[in-house]
């Protein structure tokens, strides 16, 4: 029987800008046991991103209830949250975020730079990404010496690296072709037959049919949860 990974109760996003309120997210339940693959749907402005930093520890919530793995991460203080991100989550970004000034061994590496991994641990493991993820070519260049697809394989390489329960992708193939995001989701797809909890924010109706649950998002309320 699968464990509860994730529990959020009527959780809510509210901002304040100019004497203005926005409700960014309302009356969020979401429950995602582990091993499963969510996607989140729904148009720009619905507030799927939000949920997802959120769920990341990236953001918070500004009421309701988030239970991570037991625990909750509503009071819990920022050092301890950031230290529950390190351990259990990795995340992927449409924009890539890769860092400029870093290799692409480099940047695969940061991770366990944070989680004060051995140097000689830290080369074994990448050397591993690197040929699981067939860039062993690649591991000398600059994020800007290749291409999207390539960048987006170390975006993941790097979000796998320290083996996170949750994976969390943001429109991870938004800015990929139709044969790199087929190649992105063959990847997410495999990676959760291997036990790994994927979330995916997406407005591809193509992407979300990877996931076993979409949840349908509009106006930063949970619309619809549909089984596949």
């Amino acid at each position: 029987m699968m464990n509860t990974l994730i529990d959020i109760q009527k959780a809510s996003k509210v901002i304040k800008s100019g004497g203005n309120t926005f409700n960014l997210l309302v009356n969020i339940d979401l429950k995602i046991k582990e091993g499963e693959f969510i996607s989140l749907m729904g148009p720009s402005g619905s507030g799927k991103s939000t949920l997802l930093n959120c769920i990341g520890m990236l953001d918070s919530f500004t009421n309701g209830d988030y239970t991570f793995l037991g625990e909750s991460v509503v009071n819990m203080r920022e050092r301890n949250r950031l230290k529950l991100y390190k351990e259990y989550i990795g995340f992927v970004f449409q924009a890539y975020h890769l860092i400029d000034e870093l290799n692409v061994q480099e940047n695969i590496e940061t991770p366990l730079i944070y989680k004060n991994v051995k140097s000689s641990e830290r080369k074994a493991l990448v050397a591993d990404m690197l040929d699981r993820f067939n860039i062993v070519g690649k591991k000398d260049l600059f994020p800007q010496q290749l291409s999207g697809g390539q960048q987006q394989l170390v975006g993941v390489a790097r979000a796998l690296i320290s083996s996170p329960k949750l994976i969390l992708a943001d429109e991870p193939t938004g800015n990929l072709n139709s044969n790199q995001s087929k190649e992105i989701m063959e990847l997410f797809a495999k990676l959760n037959k291997e036990g790994v909890t994927i979330i995916q924010a997406t407005h591809s109706e193509e992407n979300a049919a990877y996931g076993s649950q979409i949840v349908h998002l509009l106006d930063g309320k949970i619309v619809n949860v549909q089984q596949n």
